[in-house]
């Protein structure tokens, strides 16, 4: 693509809405220092030096959105309790909308708290449930649902297991989107990942390809034949028109109809790989709702997907960069 048409891609993202419905979640961490160990059993004491809450989930996928230019509307179910105020504040606080949001007293918000202490994760605590929501919550979700569709150009499923998405209303929302003529783009995990049937874009990690669809493989240089059947397979029970596949080391894949398309990652000093999956799907999303080519979409989002990697933390692409390299790229 020429510089030119890479500032207009850019310049057109600022005008995109994306609803994304699925799991939302705070992230939270506890920063100390441990010299010594606890006399009442043997674990480190940690004396704590800071706390900090993120948005975490689908509400990451939000930040990625609004860090590229779009205006993200998320749809999700939280709990009434102080961890669903804290997740309502840091929406406030990064000026991402709340109108989706579903507050409902028979299950928490998912908070994940993570203790870290001279650089090393300690423990993680998490605060979840992961059954499904209700008949009455389901009810109010897709009412939120059919109010932001009315103003979106893509949606973004982004599912993390925590019950928030099942298969009946992923069928329902897939459904009404392709009534309005709205592409879908789906993050999957292993509980709902045959369910996505007909969606625009499906976007599974190699783990996810294997434990969905209890095929085993080997990685698509030691077994590319392996790997493209099951791709293939994948296409025939979920029918998308285009798969792309995050392959960690090895890059990514894309197909749509009989075009393949191998990327190789770039290389990079890789800080964390937390949240690059969250940058790839915003990206995917975005360049879906252009009309952007699946090999383009895929070469762009593998870029995103390996810039978060050189941060540490789960952290949103920057959009300036992003451009700067897509420039040097030449993609």
């Amino acid at each position: 693509m020429s510089v030119d048409s890479l500032l207009t891609l850019f310049e057109n993202f600022n005008r995109l809405r994306v609803l994304i419905i699925g799991d939302v979640m705070v992230d939270a961490y506890v920063w100390g220092r441990s010299t010594r160990l606890s006399p009442e059993a043997p674990v480190p004491i940690v004396h704590v030096a800071r706390t900090e809450q993120r948005l975490g989930g689908a509400a990451n996928v939000a930040l990625n959105v609004q860090a590229l230019g779009a205006t993200p509307l998320l749809c999700a179910v939280i709990g009434n309790d102080p961890g669903g105020d804290q997740l309502l504040q840091l929406l406030h606080e990064r000026q991402l909308s709340s109108d989706g949001i579903i507050r409902s007293a028979h299950r928490p918000t998912t908070v994940k708290q993570r203790i870290l202490a001279h650089g090393q994760q300690l423990l993680r605590i998490d605060s979840e449930v992961e059954t499904d929501v209700n008949a009455e919550e389901s009810t109010q979700l897709l009412a939120a649902y059919d109010d932001l569709l009315t103003r979106a150009d893509v949606v973004i499923f982004e599912d993390y297991d925590k019950g928030v998405l099942n298969e009946a209303i992923i069928a329902e929302c897939i459904a009404r989107a392709r009534e309005r003529g709205i592409p879908t783009v789906v993050d999957p995990k292993k509980k709902n990942f045959l369910a996505y049937r007909s969606c625009t874009l499906f976007k599974p990690n190699l783990k996810e390809l294997r434990e969905g669809l209890k095929l085993e493989f080997g990685d698509p240089v030691s077994d590319r034949p392996g790997f493209e059947a099951a791709v293939t397979r994948l296409r025939e029970v979920l029918e998308p028109e285009t798969v792309l596949v995050t392959l960690s080391e090895y890059g990514v894949f894309a197909q749509q109809n009989e075009q393949k398309t191998y990327l190789p990652a770039h290389l990079r000093t890789i800080s964390d790989v937390s949240g690059a999956g969250d940058t790839v799907i915003s990206i995917a999303a975005l360049c879906v709702a252009l009309g952007c080519p699946p090999a383009f979409t895929a070469a762009l989002a593998n870029l995103g997907g390996g810039l978060v990697c050189e941060q540490v933390g789960v952290v949103p692409v920057e959009k300036q960069l992003l451009l700067q390299e897509a420039m040097e790229a030449g993609i």
